[in-house]
């Protein structure tokens, strides 16, 4: 039997570069970019659950339980971590930001059967030369660890990877899945390739 995969979208920050605006709740062809997202991870875990600081009601109408941050001050995408591994009951958690609405269609079963092949503690994705750290895979028993780190002041994600038996999975295939949206002008660009067309 398999092991529980619980699904988590980070859209806990403060999207600087799209204005300061809440960038999961932008319209990409007519649905905020969350709602892609959402389309796209919730047929691969078993729950999802949406890691805002703010706009807390509007993400609730998306029927996934929203958890703020426990960290103040918009720590960034290890604080949302950290708030879904205190929340979560499921042995595995997948992280997603909400701004990339094309994500692989396959991603949490690549990451799973490298982590359990691997025996790693994480399984993070990576596309060339580029590891996208905000797509991983973690196991729900490096909590403590992860509290140890966030207290001591760490917040460089790189940095709480390399502290753990990390496995990288190859996406070359995909590597366009891994497309996000930051600025007003990618999300003009991207008004013209749809989510539901890609994978």
């Amino acid at each position: 039997m398999k092991e529980i995969v619980t699904g988590v979208i980070l859209a806990g920050g403060l999207g600087r570069r799209m204005g300061g605006v809440d960038k999961g709740l932008q319209n990409l062809n007519g649905r905020p970019m969350v709602q892609w997202v959402l389309a796209r991870l919730a047929p691969q875990v078993d729950t999802v659950l949406i890691n805002a600081n703010q706009n807390l009601a509007r993400y609730g109408e998306f029927d996934c339980e929203v958890l703020p941050d426990r960290i103040p001050d918009f720590a960034g995408p290890l604080a949302g971590l950290h708030a879904a591994l205190s929340h979560a009951t499921s042995p595995l958690l997948v992280t997603v930001p909400c701004d990339s609405p094309f994500l692989p269609t396959d991603l949490v079963a690549r990451l799973r059967t490298a982590l359990e092949m691997e025996g790693a503690e994480l399984a993070v994705a990576r596309a060339g030369d580029r590891v996208q750290r905000a797509f991983c895979l973690a196991r729900r028993e490096l909590l403590p660890r992860l509290d140890a780190f966030l207290a001591s002041g760490g917040r460089k994600v790189g940095l709480w990877h390399a502290s753990l038996r990390v496995v990288e999975v190859a996406f070359d295939d995909e590597a366009e899945s891994f497309s996000n949206i930051n600025t007003p002008e990618e999300l003009a660009r991207c008004e013209k390739r749809s989510p539901a067309q890609q994978g």
